[in-house]
């Protein structure tokens, strides 16, 4: 008889063994397209990281041109205007 428990344990304990095995191998799908989601995520958030800085940039070069510009309009307002020359 205690052949027979044996024989019986270790089914019983082969059974359970594919059951995690296979719930197991479902969480690791689930995890991999979870992770595939989270790196595209990853992707589009550097790009929009990429397209800010470059935007950044561009509106910094065109602030730094106005003000340049706005310096330069100030400038000419200070010269003495030429009166006495003709």
């Amino acid at each position: 008889m205690s052949m027979f428990a044996d024989v019986w344990n270790i089914a019983k304990t082969l059974v359970k063994l594919a059951d995690d095995l296979q719930k197991y191998n479902a969480e690791v799908k689930e995890i991999r397209i979870e992770l595939r989601n989270l790196t595209m995520i990853v992707h589009a958030l550097a790009q929009e990281i990429r397209h800010n800085k470059a935007q950044t940039a561009s509106d910094h070069e065109k602030l730094t041109l106005q003000l340049e510009n706005n310096m330069l309009q100030f400038e000419k307002r200070l010269l003495p205007s030429p009166r006495g020359k003709k």
